[in-house]
């Protein structure tokens, strides 16, 4: 059939995680309540970065950073989600779902290279710590953070660029919450081996780029702890990292979970999960596990805590 014959879709349909209407109100309240924690854990981080002097430090910049860009993936999927729980309809027009493919890949990418300057900031402060005011200057922090940006930015443009080409004219399904770049490839009605190649290629490359980054400055950092002789120190300099590494583990054992299961496992629930999992749940938990593994946040925020107790 030719092309002008065809009929042009102009939106979609996200089925979501469930058709039964009563599950859809259960799942609502489920996702309600992890988006506002997800929201007041973030926003709680960077106040209290931000009020307490002595958290004006290199990494909890790039903490302070890190929840920001947690508030932003949560928001491009989650307040959607909300919505379709509740809605008959549950459309979403062919640009927007571009835009909102367009900011999940920026903020996937932006949160990954965030984090490995965190592993490079712990690797300064351990591996080098006479040198670490000198290395991490404000500078550095700068340039880190707004490569972290730029380079998620090129990610999300040069995909979305190319997503914009497509033509969609057959089914408008999309079996998942959101509108992620693989599942559009699958509705469209022109090649999209140019889109799969250019996917691949900058996943991978940026994707493998920041894991090795991370990978090498917890090798360094490790190889350094252990050569600590002290029990106690050696559980200072870990105490330094451990939340980083727990969050770090999270982002890419989900990744490599998602993207190394056999071709047998695959199916729209796995799928799911794995997308909740970096996209919903982690931008929760990452404040709590800084909060809870973290005795300079915590200390900040009982002060601020007292201080608000003080004004009542």
């Amino acid at each position: 059939m030719k092309m002008e014959n065809q009929t042009t879709v102009t939106e979609f349909i996200l089925l979501g995680l469930s058709s039964d209407p009563q599950m859809q109100i259960f799942l609502f309240l489920v996702f309600l309540v992890i988006y506002l924690i997800t929201l007041g854990g973030n926003i709680v981080i960077m106040v209290v970065i931000r009020a307490d002097s002595h958290l004006h430090t290199p990494m909890y910049s790039f903490l302070f950073h890190l929840s920001f860009v947690d508030i932003c993936y949560s928001s491009v999927t989650v307040p959607n989600m909300l919505k379709n729980f509740l809605a008959e309809h549950k459309t979403i027009s062919v640009i927007g779902c571009i835009s909102q493919m367009f900011f999940i890949l920026l903020s996937a990418a932006t949160e990954a290279f965030i984090l490995s300057a965190m592993a490079y900031d712990r690797y300064a402060a351990i591996c080098d710590p006479l040198h670490y005011m000198d290395t991490m200057s404000t500078r550095m922090c700068v340039q880190l953070v707004s490569g972290a940006w730029a380079i998620g930015f090129f990610h999300a443009l040069l995909n979305t660029v190319f997503a914009l080409r497509l033509h969609f004219c057959g089914p408008n399904q999309i079996s998942h919450f959101s509108c992620e770049l693989p599942l559009l490839l699958q509705l469209s009605c022109t090649d999209t081996l140019t889109n799969q190649v250019v996917l691949l290629t900058s996943a991978v490359i940026l994707g493998s780029s920041s894991f090795v980054f991370s990978l090498i400055s917890y090798i360094h950092i490790i190889s350094t702890i252990l050569r600590i002789r002290s029990a106690e120190g050696r559980r200072k300099a870990f105490s330094t990292c451990s939340s980083h590494f727990i969050v770090v583990g999270l982002l890419y054992l989900t990744g490599f979970l998602q993207y190394t299961k056999p071709s047998s496992v695959s199916s729209v629930v796995l799928d799911e999960i794995f997308s909740i999992q970096y996209s919903v749940l982690t931008p929760m938990l990452n404040p709590i596990i800084y909060s809870l593994k973290n005795k300079e946040v915590k200390t900040a925020l009982r002060k601020m805590l007292g201080k608000f107790k003080f004004l009542r």
